[in-house]
């Protein structure tokens, strides 16, 4: 068997058993994700050195995307793969920062709370929030969103189309057969340019790696995505090529770790892309079994739409007002 031969049935072998532990995600009724980066404030920097003065990425910023962590948890009566949003028992979702968390949210039954960290806020940006007592007795919601309690608001207060709206693009047929246009392109994408490999089993977990170029795999897999456009918000746009032309083309890859059949763990070295000589810039996704989520103790409930206007200011929706004699 040649070389070439060789490789591509070690990719097809390797592809077929990755994709087997990510369809056993699927088959999971509760999951979880955690995603970060193990690097340093100082390796996040050096790749902003070729910044024009006053234009490199700030330590305070820099800290904070290191030490910056993003978990997800979600439960169904359905195996996921089968499940809808009204097959959904609950969803929970943290961002923390090195300091503290940044903002929590979840979804129990009818309801959706949000809690704001206001001090880890306040310090990630450099800068104090409005203080609850100063702000305009017509800016309740905000003030409590402000104390750093929970708020509570119906669930489907944050799904509803406005009035006038179209209906959301998901349910949309036409916005439908792109997305599988586009899921059948980046399966296209990823046969072309990655290179898979079985690396066998080390800690317990079966390990594949996934190597390409980056500044292709970018390009292509912005590319791939442009049949959604149309689906972007107003003003929103894709990246073309011409824009990523001077992204490194360094080969990354990425390491999918498996255990008992089931994808745990996905890491991207992402030092390659540095000026530097740290091997520490990794994104790291984790998966497990997803913790049940609760509603807390106490929450206040709040209108969102009175949220946004408190928040944004301005005049009242035009939907809102009403009509001129």
């Amino acid at each position: 068997m040649s070389a070439v031969a060789c490789s591509t049935a070690e990719n097809l072998t390797a592809a077929q058993k990755l994709d087997k532990a990510v369809d056993n995600l699927g088959q999971q009724t509760s999951l979880s994700f955690e995603l970060g980066l193990d690097t340093d404030a100082a390796t996040l920097k050096a790749l902003d050195s070729d910044a024009a003065p006053g234009e490199q990425m700030p330590e305070q910023v820099a800290e904070l995307l290191a030490g910056a962590r993003v978990s997800v948890s979600v439960q169904s009566k359905k195996p996921l793969k089968d499940s809808s949003a009204t097959d959904l028992t609950g969803m929970a979702m943290k961002v923390s920062g090195p300091d503290g968390d940044l903002l929590e949210y979840r979804q129990v039954d009818d309801w959706t709370y949000l809690r704001a960290g206001v001090k880890p806020l306040e310090k990630a940006a450099g800068s104090q929030l409005p203080a609850p007592e100063d702000l305009p007795p017509d800016a309740a919601d905000l003030k409590q969103v402000l104390s750093g309690g929970w708020v509570k608001m119906p669930a489907d207060s944050l799904t509803k189309n406005p009035p006038g709206q179209e209906i959301s693009p998901s349910a949309n047929p036409s916005a439908q057969a792109r997305q599988k246009k586009v899921l059948n392109g980046l399966q296209q994408l990823i046969n072309r340019e990655v290179q898979l490999k079985d690396t066998g089993t080390k800690s317990g977990a079966d390990h594949i790696t996934a190597t390409a170029p980056f500044r292709t795999l970018l390009t292509g897999l912005f590319d791939e995505l442009r049949p959604l456009a149309a689906d972007l918000p107003q003003g929103a746009k894709l990246p073309t090529s011409k824009d990523l032309k001077d992204a490194p083309d360094k080969k990354i890859t990425a390491d999918f770790a498996i255990k008992n059949g089931t994808l745990n763990e996905v890491s991207v070295d992402l030092a390659p892309l540095t000026q530097t000589k740290s091997d520490t810039f990794v994104l790291v996704l984790r998966i497990g079994e997803g913790d049940r989520a609760t509603a807390p103790a106490q929450a206040t409930q709040i209108d969102p739409n009175a949220l946004t206007q408190q928040i944004l200011g301005g005049p009242v929706p035009p939907s809102q007002e009403e009509p001129a004699l």
